[in-house]
């Protein structure tokens, strides 16, 4: 029978990034400058040089053009590329594409990357910043399915997972308190990480004082619009071996969505019972498969979180907690840093450190891994990062070390 799995047959080996930098702030760098400084930093990390790169597996959204990026770089032979559609859905996924191509024998290190520089730009719908009615940011052609939705007045993210978090209000009772267990929680361990971009305390009085964005969202349930990069360097296992650190191996990665959840929250078209979900049922269900364990094994969690519900989301989407218990689960303390039983974004995450669409969550996945993290979960063996939700696709990978 054909092995079907890429567990254990990958490693990460690097990570780098570029400073982190508030909206539009990253001038006079240009978008490929960070790029490769990413680059060059999780190769130097690994021990690599850029003579050994022969592989590039990126995700939608990236601005930079692959072909540029491996001439600019002087790559001898690029002999994989790769990339996923969508948008911070696939920052899991890209480093499940870079696995793949290295299990197969298409590639021997790959770099999977994220470059967001916002400064001077318009933004396709995927990209809009993330609390703003939109007027005048989209430079890409108007749909169908977009008439639709704007005539309804949702005109950016932000609008659009309100209305699936309030459904989740609506069935199981889950309240602002609960969001605000997210902010604060994740807000608390961005201010010990010194590349945080919010390094300010985040008290609960904050929290409710905060204006109102679309309800039940208000400021902190909002990720920020950052600049920077984020790079991550693939290899073969033996390979991985005699470099620089420990490698940190792909135990699963998992990459897609249900059909008919679609375009998620730009669409509203996927049936009831999947509406107040984060979409990520499938990918956690073929996740755990190939990596032969269940969410009682993982030992912390990197969440994608452009919002704070739909974190929540995901903690029952992965089986964390049951279908509408996310709620009483966080107010129990189970995703907060040192105490909790489910450490959850403990660099910060997308709300608190930088939003470099969900790659910083990997990055901080192998620091955890490598024990270098700095708010390490002692003993960590196994985390999860996920990419999304957002419009398929979504995805997942399961890291140990």
């Amino acid at each position: 029978m054909t092995d079907r799995t890429l567990k254990d047959r990958a490693a990460i080996v690097g990570v780098g990034a570029t400073p982190y930098y508030r909206r539009g702030r990253s001038l006079p760098q240009t978008t490929m400058d960070l790029a490769i400084k990413a680059t060059l930093a999780a190769l130097d990390d690994a021990g690599l040089g850029v003579d050994d790169v022969d592989g590039f597996a990126l995700y939608g959204g990236n601005f930079v053009d692959t072909s540029l990026l491996a001439q600019v770089l002087g790559i001898p032979s690029v002999r994989f590329t790769a990339g996923l559609t969508g948008g911070g859905g696939g920052s899991a996924g890209s480093v499940g594409l870079a696995a793949a191509g290295v299990a197969t024998g298409m590639a021997d290190v790959v770099v999977s990357l994220m470059t967001l520089q916002q400064a001077n730009m318009r933004f396709g719908a995927s990209f809009a910043p993330k609390s703003a009615g939109g007027a005048g940011a989209y430079s890409a052609p108007s749909t169908p399915e977009y008439v639709f939705s704007s005539n309804a007045g949702l005109m950016a993210p932000g609008q659009m997972f309100a209305m699936l978090v309030q459904r989740h209000m609506h069935l199981y009772g889950t309240t602002r308190e609960h969001l605000a267990e997210v902010a604060i929680s994740t807000r608390n361990n961005a201010i010990r990480r010194p590349t945080s971009l919010m390094q300010e305390p985040l008290t609960h009085d904050d929290y409710f004082s905060a204006r109102m964005i679309s309800e039940p969202f208000c400021l902190y349930d909002y990720c920020m619009e950052c600049d920077g990069a984020v790079a991550v360097v693939t290899t073969t296992p033996e390979r991985a071996r005699d470099l620089r650190h420990d490698p940190v191996y792909v135990m699963g990665a998992a990459q897609g969505g249900a059909g008919r959840w679609g375009q998620a929250m730009t669409w509203m078209g996927m049936p009831d019972e999947m509406f107040a979900t984060s979409g990520h049922r499938p990918i956690a269900k073929d996740l755990y498969a190939m990596a032969g364990v269940g969410p009682a094994d993982v030992d912390v969690a990197l969440l994608y979180d452009h919002f704070t519900g739909m974190v929540l989301l995901q903690l029952e989407d992965y089986g964390f907690c049951g279908v509408g218990e996310s709620g009483p689960f966080v107010a129990e303390g189970n995703i907060r840093w040192p105490d909790g039983g489910l450490p959850l974004n403990t660099h910060g995450g997308n709300l608190s450190e930088a939003y470099i669409i969900g790659m910083t969550h990997v990055k901080e996945a192998v620091e955890q891994l490598r024990g270098t993290a700095v708010n390490q979960v002692p003993d960590a063996e196994i985390a999860l990062v996920t990419g999304g939700p957002a419009s398929i696709p979504v995805s997942g990978l399961l890291l140990h070390r």
